[in-house]
Formats: C-alpha cells, sequence, structure tokens
C-alpha cells in the first residue's frame, strides 16, 4: 500500500508517500503564512502618506521580514514601460521557497513620473521614478504571496476561528430569550446573533469587545433569575 500509485489524469502518478509528505508541506505553508497574516506591525513602523494619510511600512521592514522567513527568496524586474509620461510601470517577480517548495509569483505595480514644478514639462529623475516603481511593486508582491504587513495594507482575515464561534453561541445561548430582546442595548435574539456569527458581523476586529458585552448580560441574566428564587 506505501507504493501504490494514485493516478492523476492520463500523465501522473503519486505514491502515497509523496502524497502525504505533499499533505504536510501544504499544511505548513498554510500554518507559517496564517502567522506572518495574524503578526500585528509595530506602531514604530507605520507611517503615514502626507497627502491623504494612508498607512504604509517601509521596504526595509518588509526584506527584512521576507528574509527571517523566507530565507533566499529573490526579486527579478521583468520590464518596465513607461504609460505615456504619466507613470513607469514596472513588472516584477519574486522567487521564494515556501517550506521547501519552490514558488513564483508576478506582480505589476506603477509610479507616477516626477516632472519639474517649472512648466517646463522636463522630467525630474527617471532612474528614481523606475526605482520607485520597483519599490512600490516588490511591497505588493512581499505582501501579496507572503502576508507580511497584512494589518496595514487590510488583507486580514478576520473572520473567527471554529472555537470562538461557540465560545460566543454559548454565551449568548446562556442568556434567556425574553432578557435578550427585552433588555440588551440592539435588542437582537438567538437567532439574529447566531446570524451575526455566520455572517461575519462578528469578527476578530470586534470580537473581544461584543465577547465581554455578551458576557456582561449573562451576568446580569443570572443575577436576575437568582433574585427570583
Amino acid at each position: 500500500m506505501e507504493n501504490q500509485l494514485i493516478p492523476i489524469g492520463n500523465e501522473t502518478a503519486l505514491t502515497v508517500e509523496l502524497l502525504k509528505e505533499f499533505k504536510l508541506i501544504q499544511s505548513a505553508i498554510k500554518k507559517q503564512h496564517k502567522s506572518i497574516s495574524d503578526t500585528e506591525t509595530p506602531v514604530g513602523q507605520k507611517f503615514k502618506l502626507p497627502h491623504n494619510h494612508m498607512t504604509y511600512v517601509k521596504i526595509g521592514y518588509m526584506r527584512r521580514l521576507a528574509d527571517e522567513q523566507f530565507p533566499g527568496w529573490s526579486w527579478e524586474i521583468v520590464s518596465y514601460t513607461p504609460l505615456s509620461d504619466f507613470a513607469m510601470v514596472v513588472h516584477g517577480r519574486l522567487k521564494w521557497l515556501d517550506n521547501g517548495l519552490p514558488r513564483t509569483g508576478d506582480m505589476i505595480a506603477a509610479h507616477r513620473i516626477q516632472k519639474k514644478s517649472d512648466g517646463s514639462g522636463e522630467y525630474v529623475d527617471i532612474g528614481n521614478d523606475v526605482k520607485s516603481a520597483n519599490t512600490d511593486t516588490m511591497k505588493k508582491a512581499l505582501n501579496m504571496y507572503m502576508n507580511i504587513a497584512d494589518d496595514v495594507y487590510g488583507n486580514q482575515d478576520d473572520s473567527l476561528t471554529t472555537e470562538q464561534m461557540a465560545d460566543f453561541i454559548n454565551v449568548v445561548n446562556g442568556i434567556g430569550a425574553d432578557f435578550l430582546e427585552n433588555n440588551t442595548f440592539d435588542g437582537y435574539n438567538h437567532e439574529d446573533w447566531h446570524e451575526r456569527i455566520g455572517n461575519g458581523s462578528v469578527n476578530k476586529l470586534n470580537y473581544n469587545k461584543e465577547l465581554k458585552r455578551m458576557k456582561v448580560y449573562l451576568d446580569e441574566f443570572t443575577d436576575m433569575e437568582k433574585e427570583k428564587e
């Protein structure tokens, strides 16, 4: 059984052992990427753009994390192309070993070409525009494929774990239906709360706050029931 061949289509076959090894690699990849994605970027590494106040991180921070998590990664500029005289577009390629699995990911980004403010229409520094476009492309690739700074760029998965869902529902179910509908701020019933858990209205971003609130309601309901005895 250990060396049994498993046909895939008409061309490829895998042994059971190879399939097991591949599943282990898949599991390791998922675990590592989730850990990186869930990592909160230190406050000192967050900066804001002056014109729109959007938060960003510098390339040095992202490269350091890439070196720590995926040593030996590489970056290649596949092409760079001016978009008229408005922006420089860079097509880059990221290569890395993901728990032993060689992977490649392409990314494209653009950076506005800077012109002199004297109205001459002359460029300030095309070389610098290419470098900036390359940096933007690399940052997008490191975020998209390695999950670095997911919290900053809004790419974290904010869905609850099965355990978190179960804990929340257990607290909600412990509160009497009448109390839940008539003595709470929002008046949601059990079915409403179950739906809010299922549709993501309660998620990692507000879970602790909502759970704390529901526990307060549970304590109030419990105390009220004791007074009736």
